[in-house]
């Protein structure tokens, strides 16, 4: 049995997910500008609901606490059938393996019952941690985007990683 729970993220996550993300912020930044208080996670959970975009919250099966957010977004359909995955871990659980089940997971989803057929996640250089992360799970270095994503009111490089549907593994 997985050690990790995975469901797509409600207005019931609110409070554990904004009392993980206050306890995780210097763990986040520079990486991720995570929400912290509640019209960040309403605009938020608003994104998931209403446009291209699946916000899931990863949690430790025996403690219910949250260990990461997951997010498919800009997912386009047509010949393409490509999303953006993001993700980030809380503190409290890093270097224990369970974002890599939780990703795992959300990727099987997403290659299954989401009918994509490409991934993309895009990390900054420096993220030595994401960046092994995504290679057990098989993603494969594509290119680099200088400037890439504000975050924290910061332009920041960003390497761009990539799985395809044939090539996951799901292990």
């Amino acid at each position: 049995m997985s050690p990790i729970l995975l469901d797509r993220v409600t207005p019931a996550d609110a409070a554990d997910l904004i009392a993980a993300n206050r306890a995780s912020q210097a763990h986040h930044l520079p990486w991720v500008a995570s929400f912290t208080d509640q019209a960040g996670f309403d605009a938020w959970f608003a994104r998931c609901e209403s446009g291209p975009q699946l916000g899931f919250v990863a949690r430790e099966r025996a403690s219910r606490q949250v260990v990461g957010v997951i997010n498919l977004s800009e997912i386009v359909r047509g010949a393409f059938h490509n999303a953006y995955l993001g993700y980030y871990g809380m503190a409290a659980f890093a270097g224990r393996g369970l974002m890599r089940e939780a990703l795992r997971q959300v990727l099987g989803r997403a290659f299954g019952e989401a009918g994509l057929h490409r991934l993309e996640a895009n990390i900054q250089p420096g993220n030595t941690a994401s960046i092994a992360l995504v290679r057990r799970l098989g993603f494969r270095l594509e290119g680099y985007s200088p400037r890439y994503l504000r975050i924290d009111g910061e332009w920041r490089d960003h390497e761009r990683w990539a799985l395809l549907a044939d090539e996951f593994d799901g292990a």
